[in-house]
């Protein structure tokens, strides 16, 4: 309950009463990541060539270190 004239509370991400985001809202946000700033938000996972998707591996680690919990090798 808020009193009358008092200030809304803060809006944030974080907001649980929000529902998530669904796949067709988080493409666009990486299609608007890449058409605005040239920033490419793939999942490793949906990458279907091989050597691609090693590659794209192999850079990740290099910027960021491995992943946690994951197995080096396999699919």
């Amino acid at each position: 309950m808020r009193l009358a004239g008092s200030p809304r509370p803060p809006r944030s991400c974080l907001d649980l009463a929000r529902s998530p985001a669904s796949a067709l809202e988080i493409d666009a946000l990486r299609a608007a990541a890449w058409h605005r700033h040239g920033v490419a938000a793939l999942s490793v996972d949906d990458i279907a060539d091989a050597w691609l998707r090693q590659a794209v591996t192999n850079e990740a680690n290099r910027r960021w270190g491995r992943r946690e919990g994951r197995h080096a090798h396999g699919r």
